[in-house]
């Protein structure tokens, strides 16, 4: 049986969700100043490009950075909370069967 989770008590969650939040909003502004950056050095040091070139850089920096910290604030809210520790791994007990083939018969 798992221990439940601290995420079920809505005042944890909601305190959780909105460290989310404000992480996901620091790291949109962070995202939108580096993709400023970047397409300020493109421009500079390119020469004739289609426009698509500087849609295409700007649009794979920006999803690329906001995926990645999304799923990282992910792992940070799940950890943080103590979300982790109430997951119950019950893996654990195939671990440690006598079989030394592991099932394999080949």
């Amino acid at each position: 049986m798992s221990k439940p989770s601290p995420l079920d008590d809505p005042e944890n969650a909601a305190h959780a969700w909105a460290r989310y939040r404000r992480l996901m909003r620091f790291m949109f502004l962070f995202t939108v100043g580096v993709v400023a950056i970047a397409m300020a050095i493109l421009y500079k040091q390119t020469e004739v490009v289609s426009p698509h070139f500087f849609i295409a850089t700007a649009l794979g920096i920006g999803f690329s950075m906001l995926l990645m910290s999304a799923l990282m604030g992910l792992v940070f809210l799940s950890s943080g909370t103590g979300h982790d520790e109430s997951v119950d791994n019950s893996l654990d007990s195939l671990d440690q069967d006598d079989d030394p083939n592991n099932g394999w018969r080949g």
